[in-house]
């Protein structure tokens, strides 16, 4: 059956019989003498121009040599050869009856026989060629769409055998111009060979999304394929797989045209999909080695149908900042698929903003599909393009408002995290502060939140929202004084990194009103949070530490401390001296709250972060040289020496160390006061008593140091 006409010939007389009565009725019609019988090799077909005509009943007449139907092939070297001539009944038959069982193979040999007669006719061809298959097909009196799926399983097994050039772009337009006519069997007969993969049907595919006038009817029967599968069925997975053969052909994107917006959402889903990781047990996870083209997994074949699409479609920035954000490892992740398409969203705000209100009308009635990834996935592309102003204002601004105030009540956190973004998003766009009063409630109160993205996602809202004209900040000061100072210590990162951030904010956006000596709400949230930040320059998170310094820069600037260069030094090289002097003028400027200080940093003494406990320890020894006997009580020095003296049995010596050299400072300070009190702590000083408070000297820390010089991206001096 993969021999065909320019292959080895058959053992049944079937397929001869067919192709001499077509060779013959061609010859006929083109009044040419008729030639040898087609027993034997085949010559090549005529050259036909546009102008031939190919008469259905021609093809017709070959499809009556089945069982059932007397034909006579024409006697070899007959002159006079005609469609009539071959419908003359046969004196005899050289076979039973019952042993003439028509092949796909056959039918095969027949449709590239007939294309190969049209090929100089180009697109015409293709049109003649559909015309005469479909009367040919609909003549033999079986259901059209069997027919169909039979000619293109010969086709499947025939091309490989097929050699470049002719023959091969024969059996491509036989293909061609049964899509044309028969779009729909084509691609439902050619998805069951594309899962498993097969280089055939990958051919095929290819072939017919090079031709202009059939491509876009293939695709939107792939994309119906695509979109009728629940789940990643194999009917689905298959459609992926063409979709990524026919959308890498250079110029295939210019089909989708009315119908982009469509083919995108369903390839984001179908990762979504897959993502969860239901896949279909017959389907392999990779290509065998000796296969070409497509990837190793049906989600990055996904991920490169999607490309794809964008490439083609002028996209190429959209793809290259996904690459660069990570943006296509989070698509196909379990857990982070919805943050790159977020992050998908955003670049085709920023770089293919002429699909956006397309996207956005696609979107809407997603929004309540009873299928989650659907759903989901159009939350997610719904909150990202309300980034771009004039795609949110398809919709009035109460309607996007209480829509996304309506996700905060579903018992999903997904629903409410994407809904809080969205609420980040609005903000940011609209130039101006509306809607205040509904915001901030619903924003401060995911604060309390128990999901990290939820809270980091409050955040984030909150700090767009400052930085809108007109951002009530002394309203804002007020309502986060309670709230934000525990987000400083969180056990998260991310939300310690956002809390420090949004204070930061904050700060920048008060500092007229610092200067001035107003902003009570404001100032009072700087004084009660100064004491997290300066230890959070030793975070062991990253982002927290530079928030921290970024922060604390901030409040240099708006209270005119002078610090900025003691605050990078200790922040990037933790100097004592650096820390000392920062100490200093704090309690030249705050002496009523060096108490408070106190108090707070003997909290992280008990931090499971070594550098932590070593910052405070060093801390409190700073501030106690630097405070005046009478502005510290004897019962907070008795529990700072007490849980110094707990400190120095530390495992880690640094902390030891340094628990040793603040526990002296905190004696020496006791001793200046004059009390009548006798407490262990003065039993302590009357065995070590000296008689002024010298310097405390701190070792150098052992621990890490982020040096500035990975900034300016040059090498460290080792």
């Amino acid at each position: 059956m993969a021999g065909g006409v320019w292959g080895r010939g058959r053992d049944g007389p079937v397929g001869s019989l067919t192709l001499t009565a077509l060779a013959e009725g061609i010859r006929a019609n083109q009044g040419q003498p008729g030639g040898p019988s087609s027993t034997g090799p085949q010559a090549e077909p005529p050259e036909l121009g546009p102008e031939t005509e190919i008469y259905p009943q021609t093809l017709t007449l070959a499809f009556e040599a089945q069982p059932g139907h007397e034909v006579a092939a024409p006697a070899a070297g007959s002159e006079n050869s005609s469609p009539h001539d071959a419908q003359e009944p046969a004196p005899e038959r050289p076979y039973p009856a019952s042993q003439y069982s028509w092949e796909e193979g056959t039918l095969a040999d027949l449709a590239l026989y007939t294309a190969a007669c049209l090929e100089e006719a180009g697109y015409a061809g293709t049109q003649a060629t559909a015309l005469t298959l479909s009367s040919a097909l609909e003549a033999r009196g079986q259901r059209l769409e069997e027919q169909v799926h039979g000619l293109v399983r010969g086709l499947l097994a025939q091309v490989p055998s097929l050699a470049e050039g002719r023959p091969r772009r024969a059996a491509l337009r036989v293909l061609s111009a049964l899509a044309l006519e028969h779009a729909q069997d084509v691609v439902c007969a050619l998805l069951p060979s594309s899962l498993p993969p097969d280089r055939a049907a990958a051919e095929l595919w290819r072939s017919l999304s090079r031709n202009q006038r059939v491509n876009g009817q293939v695709l939107v029967q792939l994309l119906w394929a695509l979109k009728g599968a629940a789940g990643p069925e194999p009917e689905a997975l298959a459609a992926t797989r063409a979709l990524g053969e026919m959308l890498a052909v250079s110029g295939c994107v210019g089909a989708t045209r009315g119908f982009y917006p469509h083919l995108l959402l369903a390839l984001v889903t179908q990762l979504h999909e897959l993502a969860q990781g239901v896949r279909s047990p017959d389907s392999p996870k990779v290509w065998e080695p000796f296969h070409r083209g497509p990837p190793h997994s049906h989600a990055s074949c996904t991920v490169e149908a999607l490309k794809a699409l964008l490439t083609g479609d002028g996209g190429r920035m959209v793809v290259t900042c996904m690459e660069q954000a990570g943006g296509w490892r989070r698509l196909v992740g379990a857990h982070t698929h919805l943050e790159g398409v977020l992050l998908l969203a955003s670049a085709m705000v920023a770089h293919a903003d002429h699909h956006l209100r397309g996207l956005f009308a696609d979107l809407l009635p997603r929004l309540r599909s009873s299928n989650d990834p659907q759903r989901l996935t159009a939350m997610a592309f719904f909150t990202g393009l309300l980034q771009s102003r004039p795609t949110a204002r398809l919709l009035r601004e109460e309607v996007i408002l209480e829509r996304l105030r309506t996700w905060q009540g579903d018992p999903e956190p997904t629903v409410r995290w994407l809904g809080l973004l969205g609420l980040g998003h609005l903000a940011m766009n609209r130039g101006k502060i509306r809607h205040v009063n509904t915001l901030l409630p619903v924003l401060l109160r995911a604060l309390g939140e128990g999901d990290a993205r939820l809270v980091g996602a409050a955040l984030g809202a909150l700090r767009k929202l400052l930085l809108q004209p007109g951002a009530p900040v002394r309203l804002l000061s007020s309502e986060l004084r309670p709230r934000l100072p525990p987000l400083l210590d969180d056990a998260r990162d991310s939300v310690r990194a956002s809390a420090v951030g949004l204070l930061g904010t904050l700060v920048r956006r008060g500092q007229r009103g610092l200067r001035l000596g107003l902003r009570g709400p404001l100032r009072k949230l700087v004084l009660q949070s100064l004491v997290p930040l300066l230890l959070r320059l030793h975070d062991s998170s990253r982002d927290a530490a530079e928030s921290s310094e970024w922060t604390l820069a901030r409040c240099d600037q708006a209270l005119r401390w002078g610090l900025l260069e003691e605050m990078v030094t200790v922040a990037h090289y933790d100097s004592p001296e650096a820390l000392s002097r920062v100490c200093h003028r704090l309690v030249q400027r705050y002496p009523s709250h060096v108490k408070h200080f106190l108090s707070q940093t003997q909290g992280y003494l008990r931090s499971p972060q070594d550098t932590l406990r070593r910052a405070a320890t060093v801390l409190i020894g700073f501030l106690v040289y630097h405070a005046s006997p009478s502005g510290v009580s004897q019962d907070l020095l008795d529990s700072l020496f007490q849980d110094l003296g707990q400190l120095q049995g530390d495992p880690e010596s640094a902390v030891s160390a340094a628990a040793h050299v603040s526990a002296q400072q905190v004696a020496l300070l006791a001793r200046a006061q004059v009390r009548p009190r006798r407490s262990s702590l003065l039993r302590f000083i009357r065995r070590r008593s000296h008689p002024t408070r010298p310097h405390p000297l701190y070792d150098d820390s052992p621990f890490l140091r982020r040096s500035l010089a990975g900034r300016w991206s040059c090498p460290e001096a080792r």
